[in-house]
């Protein structure tokens, strides 16, 4: 069993130097991602159209791909998805973004309302965890 820590160079990791975007576990017959939060933010920290629930989705599910990317896994092998809104009443517009994500086999969920993000005017913050098997 090996655990890495890792921030891929070929995604933007803005806040890379706080904690690591990726735990990654190899086990036997595959590996275990553990993708810490991800918010709506640019390539630069700032946050991706302030109070926009469906924009900052769109942001966060790019990241989201590229770290699965990044580690030879896609949206089908999320297992579950945690998700943590300032709005509950954001759920739908949410749902719309996340379920083009997840088309057919919806992936095991969880759906908090939390009272604010660490970002002023991020709405909503994403965590995944992946199992890819290996050949």
């Amino acid at each position: 069993m090996t655990v890495t820590l890792d921030n891929p160079a070929t995604v933007s990791a803005p806040f890379g130097d706080r904690f690591a975007h990726v735990a990654r576990l190899d086990l036997p017959g595959g590996t275990l991602l553990v993708l810490s939060g991800q918010v709506g933010v640019d390539d630069d920290g700032a946050v991706v159209a302030p109070g926009d629930v469906r924009a900052q989705s769109e942001r966060i599910f790019e990241l989201i791909g590229g770290l699965l990317a990044a580690h030879g896994a896609t949206f089908a092998d999320v297992m579950h998805v945690r998700t943590f809104l300032t709005d509950l009443g954001d759920l739908a517009g949410y749902a719309a973004v996340r379920n083009r994500r997840f088309p057919d086999t919806r992936p095991a969920s969880t759906t908090v309302e939390v009272s604010r993000l660490f970002l002023d005017g991020a709405v909503l913050e994403v965590e995944v965890t992946a199992a890819v098997t290996t050949a």
